[in-house]
C-alpha cells in the first residue's frame, strides 16, 4: 500500500510518500510498525493526538482496518478561513 505523509509529518519522515507491505490490519498496528523502523518514524508518530489520518481517501481514526486499503495518509489536523 501507498503511505502518504503531509505537512510536519513529511518533515520529520524525509519522504512524501512510500510503498509498505505490511501485515497490519489496522492504522495503529501500522503505525507501531513504522515506529520500530527508525527513530525518524518514532519521532513523526510520537503523539498520535496531533495526528488526523485516511484511508483511501476517508478520514478515519487510528483503530480502523486496513485490510484491502490502497492508501494510508498521516497529515496535522488542519483549520480553515
Amino acid at each position: 500500500m501507498d503511505v502518504l505523509y503531509f505537512a510536519w509529518v513529511r518533515e520529520r519522515i524525509g519522504l512524501p510518500r512510500e510503498r509498505v507491505e505490511t501485515e497490519a490490519q489496522t492504522v495503529r498496528a501500522l503505525v507501531e510498525e513504522l515506529r520500530a523502523r527508525e527513530d525518524r518514524y518514532e519521532m513523526a508518530f510520537s503523539d498520535l493526538s496531533a495526528l488526523r489520518v485516511a484511508v483511501d481517501q476517508r478520514l478515519t481514526d487510528f483503530d480502523a482496518s486496513i485490510a484491502g486499503a490502497r492508501e494510508v495518509a498521516f497529515f496535522p489536523p488542519m483549520t480553515g478561513g
